[in-house]
């Protein structure tokens, strides 16, 4: 049982499709006061019932002790903000196109003197086919921009020719056309799949540091479509080689450009080496949910911490933490006619009534009761720990 804070807070959340919805609510019930605004219409329900929801975050700035933005692109904002001294958790505008345009993610790897794959830029969809014919090979399709966030897009060939990635670029350009956008070509390398992260108070960061395994199919052992995230596993370290030969080498860069946030590097690791493949300049998802089921301190006192720069190590659980989505139609793909006519406003029943573990996503609270929202069909995430 986390205990309640000291010292009472006004926390403002400004969230893009209410996914901190957990981290809001816990910080709520932990004694502070807390708004909510959603800015994606179609999310627009998140919340009610379990937090103050507000329609416009811009009205309540000089309400809010603390700000706490949820999601790239808002950078500028932050930095406005920093400067007329409130105290956010949020990116900027270095670290949201770290994360936004790959190439240049990919160039600061370079700069800071950190191996990366081989990898083309491209927007033509006909481009990228001749240069695998002319190139062929096993490669990794990478979106770029906003359209990276639909993340059935990214798609690993197999084919070491890459007969198979041709095959998706031709069915992308039936689809999309030109409004696809950039994309990068990345030479696929065998290996495992980790992430490292950390969170920044604006001078260094704070430690211990987080490593995570994603899962990314719709059904254990590897079965089912892809999805963006279905799960993690994790755990928290004070030293890591994958940390020290990456993120760490950013430290005096994000120092400079003043980010306080939770920033994540994502890699492949074999024998050959560390691979890094993007940044995530913000809270990961459902990543930030399961390290909260790891931190053994409130999470809203954690972030004001953070937030006004404080240097302190986080009081976390030993072992491992895992979680794992628990979704409904027409998850992982994006149907509204199909989400209304079977999930919307569907109930959540628990047979027992112990809520340990138990984080909501897109919910809203009527009469006590859970109701499913937003048009995603993501209803919680259930948490572990070992």
């Amino acid at each position: 049982m986390k205990t309640q804070i000291s010292s009472p807070k006004k926390f403002l959340f400004v969230s893009r499709w209410g996914e901190t919805l957990d981290i809001a609510y816990t910080t709520f019930t932990e004694g502070n006061d807390v708004k909510f605004y959603v800015e994606d219409k179609g999310a627009r329900e998140i919340g009610y019932g379990f937090v103050t929801k507000v329609k416009d975050w811009k009205a309540h700035i000089n309400w809010a002790d603390i700000i706490i933005f949820d999601y790239t692109s808002y950078g500028k904002e932050c930095e406005q903000l920093r400067q007329a001294g409130k105290l956010v958790i949020g990116g900027c505008e270095y670290t949201d196109n770290l994360e936004l345009d790959r190439d240049f993610g990919q160039r600061e790897l370079k700069k800071h003197k950190i191996k990366t794959l081989p990898y083309q830029e491209f927007f033509s969809f006909q481009d990228a086919i001749n240069y695998i014919e002319k190139n062929p090979n096993a490669y990794v399709i990478k979106p770029c921009g906003e359209t990276q966030d639909i993340k059935q897009l990214l798609f690993v060939g197999s084919d070491d020719e890459g007969l198979d990635v041709i095959r998706v670029l031709k069915a992308y350009e039936r689809s999309w056309g030109n409004k696809f956008g950039t994309f990068q070509l990345q030479k696929k390398v065998k290996g495992v799949e980790i992430s490292a992260s950390a969170f920044f108070n604006g001078k260094q960061f704070i430690y211990p540091i987080n490593i995570t395994f994603e899962h990314k199919k719709l059904f254990p052992k590897e079965l089912g479509v892809s999805t963006g995230e279905m799960g993690s596993s994790m755990f928290w370290v004070n030293r890591s080689p994958i940390f020290e030969s990456t993120l760490l080498k950013f430290q005096d860069t994000l120092a400079k450009h003043k980010f306080v946030g939770h920033i994540d590097i994502n890699c492949i690791v074999n024998g050959k080496g560390i691979y890094p493949l993007e940044f995530t300049s913000r809270f990961g998802y459902p990543q930030v949910h399961i390290q909260r089921a790891g931190i053994n301190e409130p999470i809203g006192e954690m972030l004001f911490k953070i937030a006004s720069g404080q240097n302190f190590k986080i009081n976390v659980k030993k072992g491992f933490q895992v979680g794992a989505f628990i979704v409904v139609p027409p998850f992982p793909f994006v149907d509204k006619k199909s989400f209304e006519l079977f999930s919307k406003d569907a109930v959540v029943v628990f047979k027992k009534n112990a809520m340990e573990g138990v984080h909501p996503m897109h919910l809203k609270m009527v009469n006590n009761e859970w109701l499913i929202t937003g048009d995603t069909g993501i209803a919680l995430l259930v948490t572990g720990t070992d």
